[in-house]
Parts: C-alpha cells; sequence; structure tokens
C-alpha cells in the first residue's frame, strides 16, 4: 500500500466502535465490524471514502500501517465495515485507525484505540467450581484464591462468569457492576464479563475473590441450570512471558459466611430473595491476600466436572449506580420503625450507615405505595408479600455501612425496623441502579407537563432496564416480546441501547419453541407450571422489534441473524390459517395455558369470536416486514413469499372482518363491536381502503383514549402521521382520565402500566410518549434506514411557544429548537444534521404562498418561491421545487401544510415570517 500524507480537515472522527461498542474487552473474532461518526466541518461536507488499519501495537498519529489488516481506500460511507483480514486471536488485544477522505480530497485521521477479543471455546481451561455439600435454592458461596506475581505485569485480563449472580474483586477492590451476568438460558448461551485489571494487580502476593448467589427456585426471569463459579485470568509480564490462574479444586471456599441460604423469595415469582446478611460473621479480609480464616476447598459443580456451557462475552453493559437519594423522612417516625421516601420509584436497593449495636437486626422493607396508617404496605405492587425486604445483623462497630446489591428491588418507600435509635440524615440512603445505558438524548419544551412526563417516562425506562429489559423492576422483573417492543421506541430513541434490544431478540430465540412460538417471557423457567404460558400476539411482536433494530442501526447482520426464527414463527401461524376463510384462528390449546391479548391492560376489545381482528392483522403487517427485511437482505424469492402470504391474509381480513358499510373493523369474526383500538391498528398499518381512510380516521380521532397501554401506541402514531396531530397532542397534554397527563398531575414520577391507579406505577412499555414527543414535537424522524435519510417535521401547537429535542444515530447527534416569536406568526427552527445524514425540513405553514423563509439571515423562499441566489424572488413565481444555491441546501418546495427544504450535513438556523 503506498503511503499517503494525511491533510486534516476541519472535521474530527470520534466515537469509534467495534461491532457497535466502544473498545469492547471480548469482541466476537468471526464477525467484527468497524464503525465511526463524524463532526464538525463546512455544511454539505461529505465522506467519500475510507481506510481501516488494524495493527497489533497502538499506532502513533500519522503512521498509517496495519500489518493486521489494510483495507486499502475504499468508496462511500458504509455504516459498517466488516472485517475482512487475517484471522483473529481469542483473547488478544488489537487497535484501529480509520482515514477517511471528503468530498473535496482532504484526509482526516482518527486516534488509535484497541479493541480485545474474548476468549474463544478451545481456550477456556477453567473449570465451574461451587462450594462442597448439597444445593440449595437462594444459596451464596465466597471463592477466594491467592497467587504470587513474581516480576512487573504488562497486561492483565480476568474472564469470568456465575449462575447466576457474582461480586467479583481484586485485592480488595470490586471490579464488577451490578447483576453480572445478564440472564440467559445458559444451555444455549452463558454469558461472561472481561476486566483488564492490570492497575490493580501487583508485584508480590495477589488476591482473587467472589461472591456468588444461586437462585434456582424456578422463578419466572431467569433459568435455574446449576450453581457454579468459572474465571479465567491471563498475565502478561513486562518481559513477554505469561502465565494463568482458572478456577479449579485448588481455590478456597470461606467454611462460614455472613449471608444465610435457603431465605424466603419475595412472592411466588420467586426472582428477588429476602437478602439476610450477618456482619458478626464477615471479615472484610477475606477479599484480600492477608485473610487466613478458616476455609474449604472448591469441588466441581457438576460432579463429571465436564460440563460445558456455550460462552459468549456480555455486550450489554452491566448494571452501575445512577443516582444516590437522601430520602425525606414520614410523619411516621418512631424508635424501632422508621419509614422514608425516595420521591419516585427507582430499581435498586438502600444503603444503611449507622452506629451499631451488637447482634440487632435491622429489617428494610420495600413498596411503592403506603397503607391507611403510613407504614410501607406488605405487597409487591398488587400482590401481597411479607417477604419483600432485606435485613442485617450488627457487629456493634461504631460505624457500620451495609447494603444489599445482590439483587434490583424496586421501591418509593423503605420502612426501617429493628434500630434502637432514630435514624439521622443520611443514616439510609437510597442507591438508584440499573444497566448502565447512556443517554444520548433530550427532550425539553415550554410545557412543564410535558417537561415533566418526558422525565417520568426516562426514569421508568432507567428502572426497567436490569440486564435485559423488564415489564416492571419489582413485581415481574420478567422480559416480554411486547414490552420490550414497546420499550424500543423510547431506547433507540434516548439511549445507546442497540445491545439491550439485541438481547431480547436472542434470548428469545434461545428460546423458541419446536412449532416456532416463544414462551411468554424469556428467559424463564418455561415449564414450570406457573409460567408455563404463550401469548399468540406477543410472538407477533418479534418481528416488529427486529424491524425497529435493523431500521434504526443499519446493520443487515441482525437480519442474517434473527430473520430465521422471525420466519419461523410468522409461517407456523399462516399454516394455521382456516381453508375456508383465510384467517388465523384463535387458540384453543390448553396445555400450555394459551392466553390472547388484543390490548391491554383492562382490554374492552371483544375475543369473542374464532378470528381475532387484531391478531390477523399484526401477523398481516410483520408478513409485510418479513417481505421487506427480506429485500434488504437480497432474497428476492423470499420477499416474494412473504409479500404474497401477507396479501393472502389482507385479502381475507378485508372480507371477513371489515364492515364496509361502517366503514370500520369489527373486533372479531363475527363481533358487532368495533373498538378504537382494533381500527387504530387497522389504519396504522394500512389496512383502511383507501376510499375510506378519511372517514375512519375522523371516527378514530374523535373517539378520544380508548385505547389501553398497547394500543395507545399505535393511536398515537395515527394521530400524528395521518393528519390529527392536534388530537395527539391533546391526547398527550389532557390531565383527567385517563391519560399520561392525568398520572403527572397525581404526583407521579413514574408511568403506570395502564391508566388506572392501581397494580405497577413504573411499567416501562407504557413510558413510549418521551419519544413521541421528541419524534413530533421537536419532529425528528427517521425517514430513511439507519438515518441516512432524516424528516425534521415539528409540530407547533398553538399553547406550545417552544420545543427541542435531540437524538442520537448511527451517524451522529441530530438537533433540533423551535421556538415562535412575534405573537406566532414568526418561527426559528434550529437544525443539526450529521455527516453521512441527509434531511427534509418541514417548515409549517398553511399558507406557504404567504410564507417567507431564510437561512442565517439570507432568504431562501419568498412568498411562495425559492430564492436560488439569495435575491428576492418575484411575487407571482409558481410554488414549485427549485434548487437553491444556499451552501448546504439542495432544493425548496410547498407542499401541503408546509414549505421543505432540503439540506445535506450541517447547523442551520431558519427563520419563517408570513406576510
Amino acid at each position: 500500500m503506498v503511503e499517503m500524507d494525511v491533510e486534516r480537515t476541519e472535521w474530527i472522527i470520534e466515537d469509534l466502535r467495534v461491532n457497535g461498542i466502544g473498545q469492547p474487552m471480548g469482541a466476537d473474532g468471526d464477525s467484527i465490524a468497524f464503525s465511526w461518526k463524524l463532526s464538525g466541518g463546512r455544511r454539505g461536507i461529505s465522506q467519500a471514502g475510507y481506510r481501516i488499519l488494524v495493527s497489533a501495537e497502538r499506532q502513533e498519529a500519522g503512521r498509517l500501517q496495519g500489518e493486521i489488516w489494510d483495507s486499502g481506500y475504499k468508496e462511500g460511507h458504509p455504516l459498517f465495515v466488516p472485517y475482512e483480514g487475517m484471522p483473529l486471536g481469542g483473547q488478544r488485544r488489537y487497535w484501529w485507525k480509520a482515514i477517511v477522505r471528503d468530498d473535496e480530497g482532504g484526509l482526516t485521521e482518527s486516534e488509535s484505540v484497541r479493541f480485545d477479543t474474548g476468549l474463544f471455546p478451545e481456550q477456556w481451561k477453567a473449570m465451574w467450581i461451587w462450594k462442597p455439600g448439597d444445593v440449595r435454592t437462594n444459596d451464596f458461596a465466597y471463592f477466594r484464591k491467592t497467587f504470587r506475581a513474581d516480576r512487573e505485569i504488562g497486561l492483565a485480563k480476568l474472564f469470568v462468569s456465575a449462575h447466576h449472580v457474582l461480586e467479583l474483586f481484586v485485592n480488595g477492590r470490586r471490579v464488577t457492576g451490578y447483576g453480572s451476568p445478564a440472564p440467559t438460558n445458559p444451555e444455549e448461551t452463558k454469558y461472561y464479563l472481561a476486566y483488564d485489571v492490570t492497575e490493580l494487580l501487583r508485584t508480590g502476593d495477589n488476591c482473587l475473590a467472589a461472591i456468588v448467589h444461586y437462585l434456582g427456585g424456578d422463578g419466572q426471569n431467569y433459568v435455574n441450570g446449576y450453581p457454579g463459579l468459572l474465571l479465567q485470568g491471563h498475565i502478561e509480564y513486562a518481559d513477554r512471558t505469561s502465565t494463568s490462574v482458572v478456577t479449579d479444586e485448588s481455590w478456597d471456599c470461606l467454611a462460614v459466611i455472613p449471608h444465610r441460604a435457603g431465605t424466603p423469595y419475595q412472592q411466588n415469582r420467586r426472582i428477588t430473595a429476602v437478602e439476610a446478611y450477618d456482619a458478626r460473621l464477615a471479615d472484610e479480609r477475606w477479599t484480600r491476600s492477608e485473610y487466613e480464616g478458616r476455609c474449604t476447598k472448591a469441588v466441581p459443580a457438576l460432579q463429571n466436572g465436564e460440563c460445558r456451557w456455550p460462552m459468549k462475552w456480555q455486550a450489554v453493559p452491566e448494571g452501575n449506580v445512577d443516582e444516590i437519594i437522601v430520602p425525606v423522612p414520614k410523619d411516621v417516625q418512631e424508635i424501632g420503625c422508621q419509614v422514608f421516601d425516595a420521591g419516585k420509584i427507582v430499581s435498586g436497593w438502600p444503603r444503611l450507615t449507622v452506629k451499631g449495636f451488637a447482634g440487632a437486626t435491622v429489617r428494610m422493607r420495600y413498596s411503592e405505595d403506603l397503607d391507611e396508617r403510613g407504614y410501607v404496605k406488605h405487597n409487591v405492587c398488587n400482590e401481597t408479600s411479607e417477604h419483600y425486604y432485606d435485613e442485617y445483623t450488627m457487629t456493634g462497630a461504631e460505624i457500620e455501612i451495609w447494603e444489599p446489591s445482590l439483587s434490583f428491588k424496586a421501591f418509593r418507600y423503605v420502612e426501617v425496623t429493628g434500630f434502637q435509635e432514630l435514624l439521622g440524615e443520611g443514616g439510609v440512603q437510597i442507591v438508584s441502579a440499573h444497566t448502565a445505558l447512556p443517554r444520548t438524548g433530550d427532550f425539553r419544551s415550554s410545557s412543564e407537563l410535558l417537561n415533566d412526563l418526558y422525565e417520568a417516562c426516562v426514569q421508568t425506562q432507567k428502572n426497567n432496564a436490569l440486564g435485559q429489559l423488564v415489564d416492571c423492576p419489582h413485581r415481574e422483573q420478567a422480559q416480554y416480546l411486547a414490552d420490550s417492543d414497546l420499550q424500543a421506541e423510547l431506547l433507540l430513541n434516548q439511549f445507546d441501547s442497540a445491545a439491550i434490544v439485541e438481547k431480547v431478540l436472542a434470548d428469545f430465540t434461545d428460546g423458541q419453541l419446536a412449532d416456532g412460538t416463544f414462551p411468554f417471557v424469556y428467559p424463564s423457567n418455561f415449564e414450570h407450571h406457573d409460567f408455563h404460558i404463550r401469548i399468540p400476539e406477543w410472538d407477533l411482536h418479534f418481528p416488529t422489534l427486529l424491524h425497529k433494530l435493523y431500521r434504526h442501526t443499519g446493520d443487515t447482520r441482525l437480519l442474517q441473524r434473527f430473520y430465521g426464527p422471525a420466519r419461523r414463527m410468522a409461517l407456523h401461524y399462516t399454516g394455521l390459517a382456516d381453508a375456508g376463510t383465510g384467517l388465523v384462528p384463535r387458540s384453543r390449546i390448553k396445555k400450555p395455558r394459551h392466553w390472547h391479548i388484543s390490548d391491554h391492560p383492562y382490554p374492552e376489545i371483544d375475543h369473542s369470536g374464532e378470528y381475532l381482528t387484531v391478531q390477523n392483522m399484526k401477523l398481516a403487517h410483520d408478513l409485510n416486514l418479513m417481505a421487506e427485511m427480506a429485500d434488504a437482505m437480497g432474497d428476492g424469492a423470499e420477499a416474494a413469499l412473504m409479500d404474497s402470504h401477507s396479501r393472502a391474509l389482507k385479502g381475507a381480513i378485508l372480507t371477513h372482518l371489515y364492515d364496509a358499510g361502517n366503514r370500520r373493523f369489527r373486533d372479531c369474526y363475527g363481533s358487532e363491536n368495533s373498538h378504537q383500538g382494533t381500527n387504530a391498528v387497522a389504519l396504522h398499518y394500512g389496512f383502511v381502503p383507501p376510499e375510506h381512510k378519511e372517514q375512519a380516521l375522523e371516527t378514530v380521532a374523535a373517539q378520544g383514549l380508548q385505547t389501553k397501554t398497547l394500543l395507545s401506541l399505535d393511536l398515537l402514531h395515527v394521530l400524528f402521521r395521518q393528519g390529527k396531530a392536534e388530537e395527539g397532542y391533546q391526547l398527550l397534554t389532557k390531565t383527567d382520565f385517563p391519560g399520561w397527563g392525568y398520572m403527572i398531575r397525581q404526583g407521579s414520577r413514574t408511568i403506570w402500566e395502564g391508566f388506572r391507579d392501581i397494580e405497577s406505577h413504573c411499567h416501562a412499555w407504557n413510558a413510549y410518549p418521551a419519544k413521541m414527543m421528541v419524534e413530533y414535537l421537536a419532529g425528528i424522524q427517521l425517514a430513511e434506514t439507519g438515518w441516512r435519510r432524516i424528516r425534521i417535521k415539528p409540530f407547533v401547537p398553538e399553547n406550545l411557544d417552544r420545543a427541542e429535542g435531540s437524538v442520537t444515530t448511527p451517524r451522529g447527534k441530530v438537533k433540533v429548537r423551535w421556538e415562535k416569536g412575534a405573537g406566532g406568526a414568526e418561527l426559528k427552527l434550529n437544525v443539526e444534521i450529521p455527516v453521512g445524514s441527509a434531511a427534509s425540513v418541514w417548515i409549517p405553514s398553511h399558507h406557504p404562498g404567504a410564507l417567507t423563509v431564510s437561512e442565517s439571515g439570507m432568504p431562501v423562499w419568498t412568498r411562495g418561491a425559492c430564492v436560488p441566489d439569495g435575491q428576492r424572488a418575484s411575487a407571482n413565481e409558481a410554488s414549485v421545487s427549485r434548487r437553491s444555491s444556499a451552501a448546504g441546501i439542495d432544493s425548496v418546495e410547498a407542499v401541503q401544510g408546509a414549505v421543505v427544504i432540503h439540506v445535506r450535513p450541517g447547523r442551520y438556523v431558519f427563520e419563517s415570517r408570513h406576510a
């Protein structure tokens, strides 16, 4: 490769990622793809080409050599560049950089950043170990290993896993996050974590220590498996020699531990157990090499010690602490019983900091609400529970600090009993913790109601990312397909969340049943009677979730991985179609139990007929999406097959479920009921005949909010996208029952399961209004897969003076801010479009012919015409699309209700005024 000097342009290359992750510690060596973002630069700048260099050592600036791989200069601006070099080694560290050429020939070089490959299957030498004795449910084991490093350490990495949850320490320092590893079905995929611990090890004696908590109670949100710890460490010395440390029978197990095994679970779902900790049995030195307490030796986790689960590095971030809250004491305050209010529902746990009383046991009970006396209820949401608490037995030390962090709880109130004094300020703190998903977008407006609603949605979503996407963080903590699909609206738009959304698809792929359907939640102990349930409508969210993730990321590898499971599910249901009607009948199978859910909670849609309209419409829509995704993979025959299935089912739906005389869809076959939700789905997915669409839309828009959580998402999309934005805005902002604003006006800082003030008050599937605000009020809309094209189309309601929002796309951040002026006749619109995207900016106007638009003070549209040269155009010019010579602006045109300005990357300041 001929070397070329890099002439730096004014832009920078940033956010370099491998497989969508910055500097991963365990990338899959068989599937590596590079990506980056570009920022700065002149308006309209574009990436014309690129070059990727991969090396074994960090490359200094200006050094353009890639001995592992040099892609050579390639044309274009792909979102992902697949690695095509020599096979990569396992448990290796590599360095890479990108050189980007702009459309004028200027070159920019990125910094050199690392990525590490994980352990390949054949490289695992460690043994799964457990403590001696019988295995118990809700059990704990404390492991430790000392070893000596006899020279200077150059690089040290640990690869570790456990079933179910572990805390890992190196020389007394905790290195793991919380809730690690994330739950999976270990028979199909078992996650491990990887850490660079070079700075924590020292020349001389070192100690590795771990606490492992095994649940094993046939619970709803995990798979039992068998208990154990697996660890493999690789140490490379400065002189290039190396050694390793692995779990085996030489590891020690503490003979006496402070955690009590076999404590009760919170309730019948058996997902959170009481953490009972006796500090008198603890020795804080156990995580360090100088510990000399009594130990036994570890044993193989299975008798033969040969079981090998398929290990995969966990790409989903671990749990971390998001916020420390000092709660407010409630009126119920007496020695021996005190109640504290966090002010909002959070996931996490309390932290106790007190003067100890030897042998006294402090109990901390949780709930999201209080009883009529002001004490914490003995419940988990709407389910009675006597065991939603943790307890700590004190040593009597001057200061004792403890937090039950081996599981996530969710609560607003904590009731502390058993302490012999009134707790002062800071005696109880609330640790808000969840999966570390960076928040990458925002929304603000002149409406405090909307601002509060947005923050409540965000808090709710954070509470429900707990290693997997859960429906609620307390009662179930379970991963549902429908819930995850609705959560993806907000997650993909406002969080760096692709990895955890992909995990949903991977988990359900691992749990897919022989007939192509899925368990109703997963991972789960599905065969247990309590959880042996299927929901056909929930299965249909697998393709829609896959489509959302693909559309957002533009990563076709997702389709290659998950199209097959989606196909098996879809063809299972098409294969059930009745020969006479062509419709898919409702399930009559009793084992496992089948639930049909068209809307939820407390649905009003009629399910009395043999064929359910929402189920059939969702399946037909899935098939249509499958055709689109097959086409994206280049499989024309498969796309045609799915399209034919979709068309056939749509025809059957129109024939047998559509009431043409009344311009509405029946809820089910033979029913005279026609719910707003049923017709919202029909409008959203394009089932309403074009000649009837206007009347159907008027009817749905006039019905207010009759839908429940599930179908209110469809309703909002329909209203905002199909010309009824004012009605959609009114639903978002209404403060009477039912509605999201009603929750906020009741003082809630999280979003409820449904609109009624019962059951869960922290349900993330109902948090999509935050995304609606960004998408429709700020107006940031995805127009082409991977955000290659963006639509900036804000809705500017009469009673809102300003709004702003942002979305971080795979190409960079999109920002929009609009503000009214001069009594509403003027509008200022600031827009930022990232490199690699193009956008259409919609300036709202009922009279484009009377509108004047300028950009940074220069006119681009005057009284119905584009201004091509920065000059004022004639008033009688036609309102047609014209090119503009303004930097970054390609053309301007008038459409119904707006002037549309087509722009390239850059920052723009538009000001519009009606004559």
